[in-house]
């Protein structure tokens, strides 16, 4: 698939295009995307799974141990489940969730979706958040997803992240380009 080697690159790249490929003969790309973003979620959650996939002192065999047992208490099976367990056997867990972010950027390369991550100071009502997505879709000229972060330090306004291109219309980033200048001044 020409058009996802232009998505994804890197070791990462490489698991979660393999990944993708065998999702799309089995027509399950969604499902797998689905149960890689539940186990990406319990390693987020657990600083515990956050040292088994990231330390190398444990062995493949324990890593793949883990994560079997891992996997069926949180009910992940089928292609997810076999693909993750591959990746512990190999020794890439370290790479584990930015395979799962490359996947997610396939699969919504296949549907036609953009993922935008948008920080603003505080939650925006319901309506504010659908304006903002209806703006950013128009701009994009496809349906887009929005990855919505809340994060005080900016003091207010809103930086937008779509793709390759970001919008940074913040209040700190103001003060602090106010502040480069009084010093250009003075």
């Amino acid at each position: 698939m020409a058009q996802g080697e232009t998505i994804v690159s890197g070791v990462a790249g490489r698991y979660a295009q393999a990944l993708f490929d065998l999702a799309q003969e089995s027509k399950s790309i969604d499902a797998v995307k689905s149960d890689l973003e539940a186990f990406d979620s319990l390693v987020a959650q657990s600083p515990d799974l956050q040292r088994l996939v990231r330390s190398p002192v444990f062995t493949a065999e324990e890593q793949t141990k883990a994560i079997g047992a891992i996997l069926d208490k949180a009910g992940i099976k089928g292609l997810a489940a076999n693909f993750l367990r591959l990746v512990a056997t190999q020794r890439r867990l370290f790479a584990v969730r930015s395979m799962v972010d490359a996947y997610r950027k396939l699969a919504d390369a296949a549907h036609g979706v953009v993922r935008a991550e948008v920080t603003v100071a505080e939650k925006p009502s319901d309506s504010l958040a659908n304006e903002i997505k209806k703006a950013l879709s128009d701009v994009a000229g496809k349906n887009v997803t929005v990855d919505l972060k809340v994060d005080p330090a900016i003091i207010g306004g809103i930086v937008v992240k779509m793709g390759s291109r970001m919008v940074d219309s913040s209040l700190r980033t103001k003060l602090n380009g106010i502040k480069v200048a009084m010093k250009e001044v003075g």
